[in-house]
């Protein structure tokens, strides 16, 4: 028996982690997922288990919200009913109006690309209309054919989608029109034709679309994964020492005599990580980012401007296999200080510190960096999607 295509190796960790990493991510993003629900095949949690906590990230991740894996079924319909059964149970306690405004999320684990921006987007169009999906416009002009292979309906392909995961609907609603199917025994596509074949439980609200991304695909061959890209970034940070500035790297105050002269807080080794993934995903530079001479990054945080960078590097599809990085300074000694240094850009990056690694290196007495008088930073690193 083949390997269910969620458990895959992918990146640093499987199919699965992958998917469930983008929600946990949108979660600590201040976004309003309170649970996730994982359902598996019968007597496949141990598996299931290996799979999800593949990513070291993840399993730090779910340590702030709940988890349950639950059997599924024998088609999509009947695990998604039996995951929205076990939704019930958990907000039973619930006030009627938190029920009444709960949401859920249905996402196919298989698409492992899905973006933070495509969940947070389908989040608010479910919350404001009561039923969303991301899509992404036909490229090639469809057709209805009959049985004996001929063209019966020519269809207009400005008003045909392709839709993607994850759903998104009022639970309630929903819930109800899985229960009616269950008691005709009929078969949907998905659960937006579950939800349309019910207008008088979902007080006729259309499902409403927000945008998709062709990088969210449905893994379904193995191809779909060999042919991810893997792209290399390489940055680098110079800043000069000056007494009366603190000593900022890798988003850590170390004690020191002098510390970075610059626009933001002048941490150099966060900036050359900046760089580094700005050119791996060619998103741009640090420069175009967060100019000099805009007043509003004076003093900034390095650790936010890397987030938000991250967060867009991301949102394009990308993800971290590793990052090296090289510190050239004379004082303070180092080394001391590294799993530290380490930790908060895994923090700052949201993945494992085992894909971070740090070392520097004194210019023995020799330039500016060797006297003393300089800080600098090389950062390369891989990134996949």
């Amino acid at each position: 028996m083949g390997i269910k295509k969620e458990y895959i190796e992918i990146g640093q960790g499987t199919v699965l982690s992958q998917s469930a990493k983008a929600f946990l991510l949108a979660t600590e993003n201040k976004q309003s997922i309170s649970h996730i629900i994982i359902t598996i095949p019968k007597d496949n949690e141990e598996l299931a288990k290996r799979a999800l906590f593949a990513d070291e990230s993840v399993y730090n991740l779910l340590k702030k919200i709940p988890y349950s894996f639950i059997p599924g079924g024998n088609s999509r319909q009947e695990s998604v009913y039996n995951a929205l059964r076990h939704i019930k149970a958990l907000i039973e306690n619930l006030s009627s109006e938190v029920q009444q405004k709960a949401i859920v999320l249905i996402h196919d684990a298989a698409r492992p690309f899905v973006s933070e921006q495509i969940i947070t987007d389908t989040i608010a169009c479910t919350q404001k209309y009561g039923a969303a999906v991301p899509y992404i416009p036909a490229v090639d002009t469809q057709k209805i054919i009959t049985e004996d292979g001929t063209i019966q309906t020519h269809l207009k392909r400005s008003s045909i989608a392709a839709v993607q995961t994850p759903q998104g609907f009022l639970f309630l609603p929903l819930l109800e029109c899985h229960e009616q199917a269950i008691l005709i025994k009929k078969e949907f596509t998905d659960d937006t034709e579950i939800w349309d074949a019910y207008p008088d439980i979902t007080g006729n609200r259309k499902v409403h679309i927000v945008p998709g991304n062709i990088q969210n695909k449905k893994i379904t061959y193995a191809k779909d994964i060999a042919q991810n890209m893997t792209h290399i970034g390489i940055g680098t940070d110079l800043h000069k020492l000056v007494e009366g500035r603190t000593f900022f790297l890798g988003g850590i105050s170390i004690p020191a005599e002098k510390g970075e002269l610059g626009h933001s807080d002048g941490d150099v080794l966060l900036h050359a990580i900046t760089d580094a993934l700005l050119g791996a995903s060619g998103l741009g530079d640090i420069g175009s980012y967060f100019p000099p001479e805009d007043i509003k990054w004076k003093d900034a945080d390095s650790a936010k401007l890397l987030q938000t960078v991250w967060k867009d590097i991301q949102n394009n599809g990308w993800h971290l296999i590793n990052l090296d990085c090289v510190v050239e300074v004379e004082r303070p000694k180092f080394l001391p200080w590294r799993q530290k240094v380490i930790d908060s850009i895994a923090s700052i990056l949201q993945v494992s510190s085992s894909q971070i690694f740090v070392k520097a290196k004194t210019n023995e007495k020799l330039d500016s960096v060797g006297n003393g008088d300089a800080v600098k930073a090389y950062a390369v690193c891989l990134l996949e999607r």
